[in-house]
């Protein structure tokens, strides 16, 4: 009876960690000091929300199966990855993590890209919300129904 609510119940919560995750990147934009690695420090790594469907089983029986058992088809966060791509370097020879050449290497983060997912993410928020709202409606006209 509330599946639709229970999928979109799981939406939200996933673009609210997505939204969560891109304003930690945001806010370690510029640490230089993200973790220690072999007894010296890496800057703060980029990390990405990854999401899956919860059931992925795309076969007419399993479709079947869960309409018979009511389970809830969403979105499930998988994990939060970090991203891997090299770290940007710049020349600053008075900065405490230079190296003897005076650069330092600097987070992988891009706040462009970090907005964009912010953005994305409240949009999808949004839309999540609506739907919510409309299962909302539905059941309450269904009651209204029930009642005569």
């Amino acid at each position: 009876m509330f599946d639709g609510m229970n999928a979109t119940a799981s939406a939200l919560t996933a673009q609210r960690l997505r939204m969560d995750t891109a304003s930690g990147n945001m806010a370690n934009a510029s640490a230089t000091r993200g973790r220690m690695v072999d007894g010296e420090w890496e800057p703060y790594r980029r990390k990405m929300v990854t999401m899956a469907p919860q059931e992925n089983r795309p076969s007419f029986a399993s479709h079947l199966q869960n309409a018979e058992r009511e389970n809830t088809e969403g979105v499930q966060v998988t994990g939060i990855v970090e991203d891997q791509t090299p770290f940007q370097t710049m020349h600053q020879p008075g900065h405490p993590d230079a190296d003897e050449d005076g650069n330092v290497e600097l987070p992988n983060v891009d706040p462009l890209k970090e907005m964009v997912d912010v953005m994305g993410a409240t949009r999808s928020y949004e839309a999540n919300v609506t739907v919510f709202d409309a299962h909302k409606a539905m059941k309450m006209n269904a009651m209204e129904i029930g009642r005569g």
